[in-house]
């Protein structure tokens, strides 16, 4: 009985270690399960165990698991913008950009028959020669312009004789006549002062009301050169190509200006060309030749204001005239019309680019297809002598400018 005792005890000895040791692994294995389940503290986030298991198994990470995105291949990728350069300028300095111009000449020539003054229509781009300061030049442009006028009417309006009142009446008259809606005119008369009558205006009624007005003048002085030089001031402001109409005696009498300084002055206009009537004819033939010293001194008096308002033309491509009768008017006016209207047009890149402010001489030629002056003929094949009107020469830009 002892023996049958013993046995059993022995068994359930040896099976009490065992629950126990069972036990405990069940209690050591909720802890952990407790543990690893448990919400971390706040502002702190949990961390997955990175830890490498000693088998070589899988880690104990129980998150979520982050798929990596697939990189483009390398050449399908496009490469980084290069970075804009930026300059640097010194304090107190502002930039700046620079353009650099390619000069060009542009030329309006006129060619008209010597007896007629009629415009010669037809020709060609081949039949012009252009020199500069006698170096032949290549015309890149070349067309025939025919449009509407912006003209100043220069009139001496003074106290010195009826007939040259008379005459400057009668020309401005013939002009007014013969202008076109189109036309943008204004009127300016001068003696010892300058004073603007009418602006630019399109309004032919306007502008003859205003040459009728011109009835009592005031000054006898003529400050020609002065007036002239107020006319080319104002006109510099408008753009495009303008025209002065200069009526008159062509004496000065009391300008502040000297004669070399208003020749410098036309020099240095672009766009103006002057057409100049020199007033009084039929009493200057009338007493020209009379003895005494002081009607040769006259005289001579006139013989220069004609060099001068002749000078004054053919410097900025103009024309002059001396009529002698009111009936020579409107032939005239119609010619400066015909001529203002109707031009051919050269523009050339000067083959001298340098902008040194120096004046260059211009010389245009006409010719035929072998390169000989152009022969014109009339209906009976005589040959018609003609002019070629351009601008004498041009001042070259400065660089500064």
């Amino acid at each position: 009985m002892k023996a049958k005792q013993w046995k059993m005890w022995s068994g359930v000895g040896s099976l009490v270690p065992a629950v126990a040791l069972s036990s405990i692994f069940l209690l050591f294995t909720a802890l952990t399960f407790a543990q690893q389940t448990q919400p971390a503290p706040s502002g702190q986030q949990q961390q997955p165990d990175q830890s490498t298991p000693d088998a070589g198994g899988p880690g104990g990470d129980t998150g979520v698991i982050a798929v990596p995105k697939k990189k483009a291949p390398a050449e399908e990728t496009p490469p980084p913008a290069p970075a804009t350069p930026k300059l640097k300028t010194e304090e107190g300095q502002k930039s700046f950009s620079l353009n650099v111009d390619v000069p060009e000449v542009t030329l309006e020539v006129g060619v008209l028959l010597d007896k007629t003054q009629q415009f010669v229509p037809g020709l060609k781009p081949g039949n012009f020669r252009v020199y500069e300061d006698g170096v032949p030049q290549k015309v890149l442009g070349f067309k025939r312009v025919e449009a509407p006028i912006t003209a100043l009417m220069l009139l001496e309006f003074a106290s010195t004789n009826y007939y040259f009142i008379y005459d400057m009446r009668n020309a401005a008259f013939s002009f007014a006549n013969q202008l076109r809606p189109q036309d943008y005119v204004a009127l300016m008369t001068f003696d010892l002062h300058t004073q603007i009558l009418t602006d630019f205006t399109q309004n032919k009624q306007l502008l003859q009301q205003a040459i009728d007005s011109l009835v009592i003048p005031g000054f006898t002085d003529t400050n020609l050169f002065d007036a002239l030089y107020e006319a080319i001031d104002r006109l510099n402001r408008i753009e495009g190509k303008k025209y002065i109409i200069l009526i008159a005696s062509g004496r000065d009498t009391f300008s502040k200006l000297t004669l070399d300084k208003i020749l410098a002055k036309i020099k240095a206009t672009h766009d103006i060309t002057i057409y100049a009537v020199s007033t009084g004819g039929a009493i200057r033939a009338i007493r020209e030749g009379r003895g005494g010293l002081g009607a040769q001194m006259r005289d001579m008096d006139y013989l220069q204001a004609d060099n001068e308002m002749r000078t004054f033309a053919s410097m900025t491509q103009g024309q002059w005239y001396e009529p002698r009768f009111v009936g020579e008017m409107p032939e005239i006016f119609a010619s400066i019309n015909n001529a203002i209207r109707s031009k051919y047009q050269i523009v050339y890149r000067p083959t001298n680019a340098k902008q040194d402010g120096t004046f260059r001489k211009i010389k245009v030629e006409v010719v035929d297809e072998e390169g000989k002056p152009l022969l014109i003929q009339d209906q009976k094949k005589k040959p018609m002598k003609y002019s070629v009107i351009t601008r004498d020469g041009y001042r070259a830009k400065q660089e500064v400018e």
